[in-house]
């Protein structure tokens, strides 16, 4: 059988060691929500860059003649300059022109 003793004891050193080293509340969520900006920055970057290879992608397929159907190159025209405008308004929305 454990006496109480070394059972209590044991207790009040762990307590004392988790709290002197562990963080305040504040200061995870602060560490939380900088982690939680930087994603969104990644994603939104990520975004940009998908619109970025559409629009390259609908510009050639607008500009491709004959070899596509007509109704699909105007749709990729109107893409095209979608990507475009829908690009610049999300850089500047986000801060970054």
């Amino acid at each position: 059988m454990v006496s109480r003793m070394r059972a209590s004891a044991a207790l009040s050193v762990v307590a004392g060691h988790q709290t002197a080293a562990a963080p305040s509340l504040a200061d995870r969520i602060g560490r939380l929500q900088a982690q939680a900006r930087n994603l969104a920055r990644e994603h939104i970057a990520a975004l940009e860059t998908a619109m970025a290879e559409v629009e390259r992608l609908s510009g050639e397929i607008a500009d491709g003649g004959e070899a596509y159907p007509v109704g699909v190159r105007e749709i990729a025209r109107r893409l095209a300059a979608e990507c475009e405008a829908s690009g610049n308004t999300i850089k500047a929305l986000a801060g970054r022109t």
